[in-house]
């Protein structure tokens, strides 16, 4: 997934790790105050992340982070993080197309995310880019809403 549109991906490795979390930090601070607790991506050993999951990076100054998660019948978007000066300027979007992209190169036709509850604002965000809201699960210390997208019929697998 090296590019989509204007979007240049590249896979993260161990020389990026300071950046991810440095980005992740920033990215995910307003959600703290709105949930009330520390967002789950800020919880994370990214050493193990990067082990398990596949962690594309935009730019070389990590303006975004995708995080996923292949699965065996969906790709789990386990994190989409861009840096605060450049959110609203659509990097999100093409953060959320390279991963729909993937899931078909994959030969998947199911995405899934989840958030929390209390953050409606990015609920609606991924809502107006065709997710819709699965279920929620309680968790002892918050509620996380489930959200999914079905790309239409699958692809063969590619990589």
């Amino acid at each position: 997934m090296p590019k989509m549109g204007d979007l240049a991906l590249r896979r993260a490795d161990g020389a990026d790790i300071e950046a991810i979390v440095a980005l992740q930090h920033a990215a995910y601070a307003r959600n703290r105050a709105l949930l009330g607790v520390e967002p789950l991506p800020l919880l994370a050993d990214y050493a193990a992340i990067l082990r398990d999951y596949e962690v594309w990076v935009v730019g070389d100054d990590v303006a975004g982070v995708l995080i996923l998660e292949p699965r065996s019948h969906d790709l789990l978007i386990w994190s989409i993080a861009a840096d605060p000066q450049r959110q609203q300027t659509g990097l999100g979007h093409a953060m959320l197309a390279a991963a729909e992209a993937r899931a078909r190169a994959l030969g998947l036709d199911t995405m899934r995310l989840y958030t929390g509850a209390p953050l409606q604002h990015l609920i609606d965000w991924y809502g107006r880019n065709g997710y819709a809201v699965e279920h929620t699960e309680e968790l002892s210390d918050r509620v996380i809403t489930h959200m999914v997208k079905h790309l239409g019929a699958r692809a063969s697998t590619v990589d």
